[in-house]
């Protein structure tokens, strides 16, 4: 607990002076429910009352526990901004404390809804969540609320809170623009951008790029996966850009690649990418398919595990802030060296069993 106190003492808390409940106590509570699958206030208050033999040699609580309007009310009122910064500092400990080296690799960047998030009237418009995820270790990075539900902007605002030397960002054709690499090659990274139609003259000359050197002959790699009950087969092949970048003013920009895959029976797909760096077809192949897991191993969880999707706080900055918890929440379990139990095993058995509840965060020593 002391160490949890550690990385959340600076955090300003918004409540009045005469507040009957310590802000510190509250959201170690709101973790540990969270850890053990609670995803309401509701559901916190409850834990709280049903695991109270738990705090008395953890906690002073000298107001008695938390109800679930005081949950809801300090979630509703805190700077998210300010939490944002108190959870990389909780994962910089946690990830001291459980000898979790520093992210290398591919980082992924990716926007999600928070479906129910919205104020009344404006259930068009939910607020977005954009999140740098760590392939290589399964953890959210940092994570920025997207300014008027800008994606863009968000993605932006987020790779300011990251040290990119050796690492490679990767994200959508949304995030293809000049802007995106530009702060990428500043903070020291490489990328991997997916290019379509949005960008018609760059995604014109890649494709002009590769025709090129499949005119000269150059061979592309093939690989076939037969995972569940599928078969997958990819293609890849790979083509300097001479010239690209000064022509579209696209900073550190090198080569182009253009991935075929087909599933099964379905029509064939092609994808075409922008890099930093010309790739090896191998290495191309490896750093598009990381950059899925952060749809497989952080948004599926959170609507599955989670509920996230079905999350129905809307008020002031609750949405943003249980989202920053959520994740919280995933990465903490995410870091236990149980492989043979699933998420929702983790969560299940934190519930159920106190001591591996403390287990999970244990590695703050």
């Amino acid at each position: 607990m002391q160490r949890f106190a550690e990385c959340f003492e600076d955090l300003p808390d918004p409540r009045a002076d005469n507040a009957l409940h310590d802000l510190t106590e509250i959201l170690f509570i709101a973790l540990m429910a969270t850890l053990c699958g609670a995803t309401s206030c509701t559901d916190m208050a409850l834990f709280a009352r049903m695991k109270a033999y738990l705090w008395q040699d953890v906690l002073v609580l000298r107001n008695g526990l938390p109800s679930h309007d005081t949950f809801s009310r300090v979630f509703r009122m805190l700077d998210p901004k300010a939490f944002e910064v108190a959870f990389r500092r909780f994962m910089k400990d946690f990830a001291q404390g459980a000898k979790i080296k520093r992210p290398r690799g591919v980082i992924a960047l990716d926007g999600k809804a928070l479906r129910r998030g919205y104020e009344r009237g404006r259930s068009h418009m939910p607020p977005v969540m954009v999140t740098a995820w760590a392939a290589q270790t399964r953890m959210a990075l940092a994570n920025v609320l997207a300014p008027n539900n800008n994606e863009v902007d968000g993605a932006l605002q987020l790779l300011e809170l990251l040290q990119l030397k050796g690492c490679v960002v990767t994200a959508d054709a949304l995030h293809c623009h000049r802007a995106m690499a530009k702060a990428i090659v500043a903070r020291g990274g490489d990328y991997v951008l997916a290019v379509k139609a949005n960008q018609p003259a760059l995604l014109e000359d890649a494709k002009a790029a590769i025709c090129a050197v499949k005119r000269k002959g150059k061979t592309s790699l093939t690989t076939t996966d037969a995972d569940h009950g599928r078969t997958d087969k990819r293609v890849a092949l790979v083509a300097p850009a001479p010239g690209m970048a000064k022509k579209h003013d696209f900073p550190g920009l090198k080569a182009v690649a253009r991935i075929t895959s087909k599933r099964g029976q379905d029509d064939t797909v092609e994808r075409y990418f922008l890099m930093s760096r010309p790739y090896s077809r191998k290495d191309v192949l490896r750093i598009v398919r990381a950059h899925w897991g952060i749809e497989n191993n952080l948004h599926w969880p959170l609507d599955v595990t989670l509920d996230e999707d079905l999350a129905r706080n809307r008020k002031d900055n609750g949405p943003a802030n249980l989202a920053v918890l959520r994740r919280l929440a995933l990465n903490v379990a995410q870091a236990h060296p149980d492989t043979t139990s699933s998420l929702r095993g983790k969560l299940k058995r934190a519930g159920w069993n106190d001591a591996f509840l403390f287990e999970l965060l244990g590695h703050m020593r």
